[in-house]
């Protein structure tokens, strides 16, 4: 028997069957899932990125929407290479025999990974298209470059921003970004995405401005840049005259919101229309004078408050320049001339405004201020501050006095929530920070004072005013004297103005006091100017002598201090001649008295600018006022009612610390008593 043999191959190498993978494709029908799939995907997307920022839904909507329908891909992929429509209904689609289980295997594998590809590289490119044409209802308005041949005309470019500004921060459903805060741009050669990252923003507005000087023709040219990428939404140009400015900045407003989508109100859109006076010279005198209005430079408030005069004289009807005089009177008489006659003209200024223009939300402000200025009626301010900040929603003037009521009655939540709104809408303005500040500080939340103060010091690294509140911080928080030091010794010889000169020659003499150095003390006080360099009122010349009265007394020399001190009397006494409700003269009146040993007149006194402004109507500024009168108590004896006071005071939101308390010479005349100690120990946990 014979066995015959057959050559047998060698089995062939193992190879991806793609050709295998695309029929089974074909077969199951999958390209025509995927074609339709993409088609529908998107319509829906296009039909989403329209509607959705009509329906104000959130910006994450759109990207939800993308990365559903990315996922769902691959799933519509294994669906259609599952099952088949067939006119018996959908049903599962057969395998080809010829197939085997592994082959299967790789052509599902192959199947799901293509799907997840194709969205992941999908994916990346729809969402960064979706996150780039994002734009929020929020814009800054940059200041505009002015193209005219004569520069002085660069204050009339700056009232043309201003007003654009101010028209769109009267509509609610946008987010503005305030003038003083913008202004810190002109002229700096930053991207429009740095500015809006910076100021948190989508959208930013620039432009330019040509006056002609031999007629009252004006060009505007204007473009509103998207801010996450560079790119132009929308361009202007205008050349009207002078008396269509106002058409301009309505047209432009509302252009403004249209691009960013934001609805106005019917009365909105009235504030808008409304002109605010037919008379050209008048709106430019107005623009001048809103431009001078500089809170810390008494002579350009004095400048601001002849232009705004001079604005009424020639349109009286002029209700925004009415309530502009209005609101420069009633600062002058907070800073610097409390005199009856300042206060009347601001509410008479003010209720002129509302008469004219009972709708105005600055006319509102402006009698805000005078309630809050003139009268400390707090009340009546905060319903005046909150009717203007429904008409001016982007306010963060509106915001700031807002917060500074509602300390002042003791609200303190409330009031700190109003100030962090201000420092949103104007984030490259410390002064809403130095106010939240000075609640974090009141409160003794030293943490968050310090952090805040950090931050407006991110803003204004120079100023002066924040780096002596960040080491007084230390002081008052930790005892820590040394960065007062260190600051007051940095500062000598420095190149300063004479208000800055002042500042830092008040730091050294209560440096030199903190530190027991008397003799140097009264050699740096007698140095001090004689009148307050800040305007004109002569507190300057009162506090100097009633400082060396009191050194004086320190280093025994009692004629000397007498003499001193009875300079400061008659100074203080010819200002509450002029301004005899003015509380604080009154306490500054009984420190002087106490320190002559006049006890009873001093003591009428203390009590009677506690009277004027009581911590029960203000829970901000009354502090201050016990604080002084426990100072008289503690100089002429009588220390039961001083320790009273100042057990109050440490309980209560006030600027007393026990470091303070510890170092401080004035509270000298208490220091041995065993009260005193006794006081810091109870409150030493918490200071």
């Amino acid at each position: 028997m014979s066995i015959k043999l057959e050559p047998v191959s060698a089995p062939e190498p193992k190879s991806l069957d793609m050709s295998g993978f695309f029929e089974e494709v074909k077969r199951r029908k999958v390209y025509r899932v995927a074609a339709a799939y993409v088609i529908a995907a998107g319509g829906m997307i296009q039909l989403a990125s329209a509607a959705f920022p009509a329906w104000e839904l959130p910006n994450w909507a759109l990207r939800l929407v993308i990365v559903l329908l990315l996922i769902g891909f691959p799933i519509a992929l294994i669906l259609a290479w599952a099952f088949d429509v067939t006119p018996s209904g959908i049903k599962a689609t057969p395998p080809v025999s010829s197939v085997a289980g592994s082959g299967r295997r790789r052509n599902i594998i192959m199947l799901v990974s293509t799907g997840v590809l194709v969205s992941a590289v999908a994916g990346f490119f729809l969402l960064q298209n979706a996150a780039a044409h994002k734009i929020d209802k929020s814009i800054a308005v940059l200041p505009f470059e002015n193209l005219s041949d004569d520069k002085e005309n660069a204050y009339f470019a700056d009232g043309i921003q201003d007003d654009v500004l101010t028209n769109l921060a009267k509509i609610g459903d946008l987010k503005v970004i305030s003038r003083t805060s913008v202004m810190s741009y002109r002229g700096k050669p930053s991207s429009v995405r740095e500015i809006g990252k910076a100021l948190g923003v989508s959208a930013i507005l620039e432009g330019t401005v040509r006056k002609d000087r031999n007629s009252n023709r004006v060009r505007v040219n204007v473009q509103l840049i998207n801010a996450g990428n560079d790119e132009h939404i929308w361009a202007q140009e205008y050349d009207r005259d002078l008396t269509d400015m106002f058409a301009i900045q309505t047209d432009l407003a509302q252009k403004i919101a249209d691009e960013l989508q934001a609805k106005l109100s019917p009365s909105e859109k009235a504030q808008l229309t409304r002109k605010p006076t037919e008379i050209g010279e008048a709106y430019l005198a107005y623009v001048q004078a809103r431009n001078l209005y500089v809170p810390e430079d008494f002579s350009k408030l004095k400048e601001s408050e002849q232009l705004y005069e001079r604005a009424l004289q020639l349109d009286p009807k002029f209700a925004l320049a009415a309530a502009g005089l209005s609101r420069t009177e009633s600062w002058i008489f907070h800073t610097h001339d409390p005199t009856p006659a300042r206060e009347e003209k601001a509410r008479v200024l003010a209720e002129r405004a509302l008469k004219l223009q009972p709708d105005l939300p600055e006319a509102h402000l402006a009698r805000g201020f005078s309630y809050y200025y003139g009268g400390n009626d707090y009340d009546s301010a905060l319903r005046e501050f909150e009717t203007a900040q429904r008409g001016l929603p982007n306010a963060a003037e509106a915001y700031l006095a807002i917060g500074a009521i509602q300390r002042r009655q003791g609200h303190w939540a409330e009031s700190t929530a109003n100030l962090e709104k201000a420092a949103s809408l104007n984030p490259k303005d410390s002064w809403p920070l130095q106010n939240l500040f000075f609640n974090y500080q009141m409160t003794r939340n030293y943490e968050a004072a310090g952090k805040t103060l950090d931050r407006a010091l991110e803003i204004d690294p120079k100023s002066l005013t924040l780096s002596e509140l960040k080491a007084k911080l230390a002081l008052d928080a930790h005892g820590d004297l040394s960065a007062f030091v260190k600051l007051v010794d940095a500062l000598q010889g420095m190149p300063v103005d004479a208000v800055q000169h002042e500042t830092i020659a008040n730091m050294r003499v209560y440096m030199l006091i903190l530190q027991r150095r008397f003799a140097e003390a009264l050699s740096a006080a007698e140095n001090l100017p004689e009148q307050h360099q800040g305007g004109e009122e002569p507190a300057g010349l009162a506090g100097k002598y009633s400082i060396i009265g009191a050194i004086k007394k320190k280093l025994r020399d009692e004629s000397g201090s007498r003499e001193a001190l009875l300079k400061a009397k008659a100074t203080i006494e010819e200002q509450l001649r002029i301004a005899p409700a003015n509380s604080t003269r009154r306490c500054q009146y009984g420190l002087v008295l106490a320190w002559l040993g006049e006890k009873e007149a001093a003591i009428t006194e203390a009590r009677r600018a506690m009277d004027l402004l009581p911590e029960s109507k203000d829970a901000f500024g009354g502090p201050d006022l016990t604080e002084v009168a426990a100072q008289v108590y503690g100089i002429v004896g009588e220390k039961e009612q001083a320790f009273t006071l100042l057990d109050h005071l440490l309980s209560v939101p006030s600027a007393v610390t026990v470091p303070n308390l510890k170092i401080n010479p004035l509270w000298d005349p208490l220091r041995d008593d065993p009260r005193f100690q006794a006081l810091l120990d109870k409150y030493g946990g918490k200071a």
